[in-house]
């Protein structure tokens, strides 16, 4: 029986996460220009996982994805004209839109954009 009381926290702490799974879409400006980004997220708990791909960086895989409340951080790895880019996510979500902040590992690239949900 004492049981109970923690899987029942536990099971809340789960449906308070936000269910981004889906395709969201947005654009950011960079000092390379215009860069569209397509997320594609799978949640399965507080687990984020899935990829996200761009014209200009290609396809990476969402790694040590986690969902918190409203919040969502990730990392990617894409590469860009030869070179590996480690890049760090965190993220608030708000009905169909997620607003992103994005780093480089070296700090040499920090963006603020929104996606929204297309599917």
């Amino acid at each position: 029986m004492k049981r109970l009381p923690l899987l029942m926290a536990a099971f809340a702490l789960t449906a308070l996460a936000a269910d981004v799974t889906g395709t969201w879409k947005g654009t950011v400006e960079t000092p390379m220009g215009s860069m569209e980004r397509t997320f594609v997220f799978k949640v399965d708990g507080n687990k984020l996982t899935g990829e996200t791909s761009s014209d200009m960086l290609g396809k990476s895989t969402i790694a040590d994805g986690k969902v918190d409340g409203d919040r969502i951080s990730f990392n990617i790895t894409a590469s860009a004209q030869g070179n590996e880019l480690k890049l760090h996510y965190t993220g608030a979500v708000k009905g169909d839109e997620i607003k992103l902040h994005v780093e480089s590992e070296d700090g040499a690239i920090s963006l603020d954009y929104t996606v929204k949900k297309v599917s």
